[in-house]
Parts: C-alpha cells; structure tokens; sequence
C-alpha cells in the first residue's frame, strides 16, 4: 500500500518486517519494544557479534513513526521505546516536529544520525553506539540523554536549543574529520549539561555556550592530540559552577553535585591538551579539585578575563606548558602552592582577587615565587594586589614583607648608581618598611662615634664662650644634620678626626634621608 495511506487509522503497513511490525504495535500502545537475547556479550551494543534482521528496523520505518506515526491505541500516549535494536540506513529527522517521547537504550545505528533544526519534546539515547550525530540547531522541550553512548565519528550540537537538562554521562566521543569530538558551539541549555567520566578524542568545543545552572565535567578524561586544544570554551557562561573535579567510580549518578564521600574510589577530571576559557562568567565558582592538565609547551590552561565569585585552583600543577589568568576578575581565589606551574609558566598581568584562602601550608615565602613566577619582567600590580588583600585581611606584616620584595625586584631593574642607593635603603631603614631598623643604625652609630670622640684632641676654636666638650652631644650633633646641638663648629678636629667627622654628618645625611623616605611610603600607604 502507498506509504503513509490508512497509517495515522492504525492500519498495519503491508511492506514491514514482522520485527517492524512489532515496533510500530509497540509505538502504538506505548511501550518498550526489547530485542534482547539475554547475552550481555550478544546484546552489548559496541560489541562486535552481529545482529540479524530479527532485530533490525529500518531506519525510514523509524522516521515514519515519529513524523507521521499511527494514533495511539485508545487509553495509551504513542512512543517510541526501543531496546537492543539494531536501526539500518541513516535516520534522517531534519527539520522535522517529533512530538512522541523517543527512548533508544542499548541500540546499533547503521549510519549516522541527521536532527538538525528538528524539534523534539525530550530524546533519550542511553548506551547506543551511533556512527555521527548530527544535530545543530536541535531544539528539545525537556532533556536531551546521550549518557554512555559511543559517537564514533564525532557529535555535532551547533546553537542546539535544550529545554532543561542535556547529559552525556560516561559517553565516548571520537573526533569527526575536523578534528573536533563535540561541537557545540553556541549551545543552550536550560538547566545543567552534564559529561560526568565523559571520554573526549578530539576538540571538545563549546564557544559561546550558555548553561543555565551547571556545568559539570566532573571525572571526565579529554584528550586531542591532533591539536592544540582538549576544551576549546571561550566566551561560556554558567549561571552556576564549573565542575573540573574528580567523580565516584561505579555511580557517578549518585556523586553528580556533591563531593564523592570519603572511601570511594574516584576518576580525577584528566586534560591531555590545551584548555581555553577566556572570557567567561561563572555565577558561583569554577573548581579545578584535583584535576590534572597535561600539556605540550605551546600549549596552555587559559583563564584570561573570566569572572567568578570563587575560583578553587586545587588541581595537580602542569609539569610544562603555560596557565595564563591575565584579565581575570576573582573574589576569592582558593589555591595550594603545589598547583601552580614552574617560574616563567604563570601569567597574571591585570589578574585581580579580593581573598586568599590557602590549602594546607602556604606560606608567604612560597606566595612571592608565586608573584614572582607571573612576573618574568618588573611588574609592581602583582604585588600590590597581594599587598592589598594581605593587609584587608589583617596580615600587616606579610603585607609589608611583599611590598618589600616589590622594592628589592624593581631594584634589580635600575642603573648602577640608583641600585647603590637602594641597596643603602635596604640595609638601614628596608625601604621603610622596617622603621626600627633606623633606631638601631642610629644607636650603633652615635655610640661608636661616642666613643671614638672621647679620645680625640679637642681644642676649641674659640678660647672664651665655648661650652663643656661632651663627645656624645658632638657625636649627635653631627649624626642629626638638621638639629644643632652647639657641639658641632666648636672644636678644632685635625687629621683623621677631621675625616671622622665628615664621614660621621654623610652618614647622618644618609640616613636621615632614607627614614624621610621611608616614613613618606608609610604615610602615602596609609
């Protein structure tokens, strides 16, 4: 009979199989149509035992069921349930409004699948093995499943449209001819994606996607090897976190958005390849527990201009390649000094944050490497952004440790004549950051010349009106180049006294200027 004549009555095509047959009575009265032998090894989709027409459709009686199916049977809602079915020939929905719910579990396609610009209510795909999926610009009222399906020549979900939750759980995807795993470019998604112990060949690439609450990798393994990038997501915006972290082996469901509890046995999220995220906002918090990043030299875990309340850099650091966070705009950044790469492997030019919260020991010694490795050129904005966080959360002296640093790098930086006379700020006063230094030079110094004094020759310049010789006020009055004491000018000092005393009021100049010095940084910091 002529296809699709008689077929929304529920008169029975004369051209089917019986196994189509049973599928299309199935379809009519809404449930599970299951081939299964009862074999794991037999029934197991990505397996290589063949299966037989007794369990194959056609993949055109397939469309024609969703696009044009027969009514229900009275008191039943039609769907197309489809369990260890093998599906011939490429199932081809484009552009189509499939209104029936379509669950394939444990199902064989043939070819590719065709879903661009076709509208669904919700589509579940679970533990299929799918030669290509092609489905941009999908829309879907409610989820989209792929959880443990197989793509063997790549996924593509370009400006898909997903009503609440995509998931692809466990799944394994194989790069497509570009290269790519996944593209998904400007992607929505309602509610959360989730690619829990996700196994990524290729680019996994979502630029400009939107995910309305989470978006959670947690335990899954990316690697490229054929290019430059594993994660490839500049411009993504999360309303919510960012999962990077490692998920509980055997029931990732159970562990999905919550830490695996102590004891269980956990897959740690795994990159091999470049990471890019630049330019993205996250409404909680992007976590990186544990993760581990393995990269070529030109390779790099990019975070440039991201925003987030709270980025949690916990991961395992690079061994090589860069982590770039130049731009990024951070409340609270919860790091270990163990998860940053190497001196000349960080970048943070124009990185801000406004809380530090270490794990285990970090301390201020291993904090300035840090500053110091994002800095392979004098640059004083690290070190005052970390000045200023130190001291908003009371740590004063750690503050003025850093600020220190600061000095003795740019120091490093200036000609020879500059450098001598910040190495003498160093030495007495710290750049003034150390103000009782100064009281101790001072007191060295005027007791050692007290004493020198005392037994100098001393006749006075002027025999009538001059006072009682007092080495100690003479010692001070020279030391002290804006007080005068009325020692100094007093007394005839001859030969290496005379030179004493000039070496005495330059160091007293010296010194003088550098606590100046000093106490004008302190008050400018105040």
């Amino acid at each position: 009979m002529t296809e699709g004549a008689g077929v929304c009555d529920g008169d029975l095509p004369e051209d089917l199989t019986a196994t189509e047959a049973g599928m299309w009575q199935a379809f009519r009265n809404g449930s599970e149509y299951d081939l299964r032998s009862g074999d794991a090894a037999v029934d197991d989709p990505h397996g290589g035992v063949p299966w037989g027409p007794d369990r194959s459709v056609r993949a055109r009686i397939v469309a024609w069921l969703l696009l044009d199916g027969p009514h229900a049977l009275a008191g039943r809602v039609s769907s197309l349930k489809l369990t260890g079915v093998r599906i011939t020939g490429t199932l081809d929905l484009a552009g189509g409004t499939i209104v029936p719910y379509v669950e394939l579990m444990g199902c064989r396609f043939e070819r590719e699948v065709l879903l661009p610009e076709a509208r669904f209510t919700t589509v579940r795909l679970v533990d299929c093995s799918v030669p290509r999926l092609e489905a941009a610009r999908v829309q879907t009222e409610g989820d989209l499943h792929l959880p443990r399906c197989r793509f063997h020549n790549g996924a593509r979900l370009t400006d898909a449209h997903i009503g609440t939750d995509l998931l692809l759980n466990q799944a394994v995807v194989y790069r497509d001819r570009r290269g790519r795993s996944i593209t998904a470019d400007g992607l929505t998604v309602g509610q959360d994606l989730q690619a829990e112990m996700l196994e990524s060949h290729g680019e996994l690439s979502l630029r400009s996607a939107t995910v309305g609450v989470s978006l959670s990798l947690r335990g899954a393994r990316l690697t490229n090897p054929y290019g430059r990038l594993a994660l490839n997501a500049p411009q993504l915006t999360v309303e919510r976190s960012l999962y990077l972290t490692p998920a509980g082996v055997g029931n990732p469901l159970l562990t999905s958005g919550t830490t695996p509890a102590r004891g269980t046995r956990v897959q740690r999220f795994e990159c091999r390849g470049g990471i890019r995220l630049d330019d993205g906002r996250f409404g909680d918090a992007v976590d990186l527990e544990q993760a581990l990043f393995s990269l070529e030299d030109d390779q790099e875990l990019s975070l440039r201009r991201i925003q987030t309340p709270e980025l949690r850099f916990l991961g395992e650091g690079p061994e090589r390649g860069k982590v770039v966070l130049s731009g990024g705009r951070i409340v609270t950044l919860v790091d270990r000094w163990t998860s940053w790469p190497v001196p000349g492997n960080l970048h943070m030019g124009g990185f801000t944050y406004e809380n530090l919260v270490p794990q285990d020991a970090f301390p201020l010694a291993r904090r300035l490497e840090w500053v110091s490795a994002a800095t392979a050129e004098y640059n004083p904005e690290p070190y005052e952004r970390l000045a200023t966080v130190l001291r908003n959360s009371g740590e004063d002296e750690d503050a003025r440790e850093v600020l220190l640093a600061k000095q003795r790098r740019r120091r490093e930086t200036l000609p020879l004549a500059a450098k001598l006379w910040g190495y003498a700020q160093d030495w007495t006063v710290a750049y003034g950051y150390r103000p009782g230094r100064a009281a101790v030079w001072m007191a060295v110094l005027w007791a050692a010349t007290s004493l020198a004094f005392s037994h100098a020759s001393h006749p006075p310049v002027n025999k009538d009106g001059h006072p009682a010789w007092n080495p100690s006020l003479l010692a001070l009055d020279l030391l002290l180049p804006v007080i005068d004491l009325g020692q100094a000018g007093q007394w005839q000092l001859s030969g290496g006294w005379q030179w004493l005393s000039a070496v005495v009021i330059l160091l007293g100049w010296i010194l003088a200027t550098t606590i100046a010095a000093g106490a004008t940084r302190l008050l400018r910091r105040g």
